[in-house]
């Protein structure tokens, strides 16, 4: 892991012109839909309720950078300095526990802010964002966004509502870990991806994540989930790789996920 921490400057060149920062203006979030006024499919839930013309100032505030694989966006206890809207590729973002094991609290997709939690708290990260592909972001420094939010208050709004919509997975994923067996869960959070950061390979899905990722979202070894994607591989579940996992049958592993 330490040797992917470089940095987030290091790794990514500046995206300046009109056309290429017009491209992502309108871009789809998983949560989009819980927000009447804002359609799905149009905006990011952290911007629902904006006049267009507000949201062009906001987003003129921002710049657009690019990010590889492995760069670091933040560490755990840095101040907060920036902001960011990922508009492309997939974020880890993680704790380490006191002996060194790192868990993922969650994956950022397209449409999801970065770093915003510590403005409302301490002022620093509690947590560590990764790319775990390489992709885009819009930044705002913090001073700026901080300043969005006093003249835009539906932006705190709204930010309060997408972090309690991460803390609800959090709860969600707490309790299985502290009631079900691996083996469920696992399926569980294979069936949560597939729908997060699947893409379609040959009639089936792909999740680009390694099994040490998988641990680490769900609580438990790399040996357990070498075991059980070995076993489910025998049945024509799963086909395993070094850095990504397969799902061939959707049916059974969604029905291996509710497995009590």
């Amino acid at each position: 892991m330490s040797g992917n921490r470089t940095s987030l400057s290091r790794g990514w060149e500046s995206l300046d012109s009109r056309s290429d920062r017009a491209d992502h203006l309108s871009i789809v979030h998983r949560k989009s839909e819980d927000c009447h006024a804002c359609p799905p499919g149009e905006r990011p839930a952290m911007f629902c309720g904006i006049s267009p013309e507000d949201y062009a100032r906001i987003y003129a505030a921002a710049r657009s950078k690019t990010f590889s694989r492995g760069d670091m966006l933040y560490r755990e206890g840095d101040p907060v300095q920036q902001v960011l809207l990922l508009t492309s590729g997939v974020v880890k973002v993680t704790q380490l526990g006191t002996k060194g094991t790192e868990v993922i609290l969650r994956l950022a997709v397209p449409g999801d802010i970065i770093g915003a939690l510590g403005l409302l708290s301490t002022g620093k990260h509690g947590t560590t964002a990764q790319a775990a592909k390489a992709g885009r972001a819009l930044i705002w420094d913090a001073p700026t966004f901080r300043s969005l939010m006093e003249r835009f208050p539906v932006m705190r709004h709204n930010l309060v509502r997408v972090l309690s919509q991460d803390l609800l997975e959090l709860e969600e994923r707490f309790r299985e870990v502290a009631t079900e067996r691996v083996g469920p869960r696992l399926a569980r959070q294979l069936v949560r991806l597939r729908h997060a950061i699947g893409r379609e390979v040959d009639g089936a899905v792909e999740i680009s994540l390694s099994r040490e990722d998988l641990a680490g979202m769900t609580g438990t070894t790399l040996f357990t989930v070498s075991r059980l994607l070995s076993a489910w591989a025998v049945r024509g579940m799963v086909k395993p790789g070094r850095e990504a996992v397969t799902i061939c049958d959707v049916k059974s592993l969604a029905a291996l996920s509710e497995e009590s």
